[in-house]
């Protein structure tokens, strides 16, 4: 079972991410009602897991369609709900982040920063972790209006993910 965000939680981060964001972070957490997190604990040894990562990064393959950027940029208020698939051997080079919120040169230069595959296939080669799956995930994590995402997006990622027998996924917040 999870533990709700306290008080003192919300304090500590907002304390360390500067004036405008704290009036940014204010006003959106204040839209979201109090909830209990969802936990759900491993039912085999993460050695023994086959492991997903969804990344915030926007990221797709440069041979994939871009995030829309236009469409923000005639509302602000709007973030693409569509997501992108990388598949395990996805590097450097391969992917481009389309993320108006964050420096994308990062990213450009050390795609592991945003989306980190080589890390995993370490771990998997250590044998940390079972296997990293066929495929990985990215969304833009500028959402502020989240049902076409959760209604349009989160089922197929999740459908696919069950397809490819998941057992875990990081979650990258960038």
């Amino acid at each position: 079972m999870g533990t709700p965000w306290t008080e003192a939680d919300r304090d500590a981060t907002l304390k360390a991410i500067g004036f405008a964001n704290r009036q940014i972070v204010t006003a959106w957490t204040a839209r979201e009602p109090s909830r209990e997190t969802p936990w759900t604990p491993l039912g085999k040894p993460l050695s023994a897991c086959r492991v997903a990562l969804v990344s915030t990064a926007a990221l797709a393959l440069n041979d994939d369609e871009p995030f829309d950027q236009e469409g923000e940029r005639r509302n602000p208020w709007w973030g693409d709900p569509s997501y992108r698939v990388l598949p395990r051997d996805t590097r450097t080079g391969d992917a481009t982040s389309w993320h108006m919120h964050i420096d994308t040169s990062v990213p450009a230069q050390d795609l592991d920063s945003v989306m980190p595959l080589a890390r995993l296939a370490e771990l998997e080669s250590e044998g940390f972790v079972g296997s990293s799956a066929p495929s990985h995930y990215s969304f833009m994590g500028y959402i502020l209006k989240e049902k076409a995402l959760l209604e349009g997006s989160v089922p197929p990622m999740i459908a696919q993910m069950k397809g490819e027998e998941v057992d875990a996924v990081l979650l990258v917040p960038v």
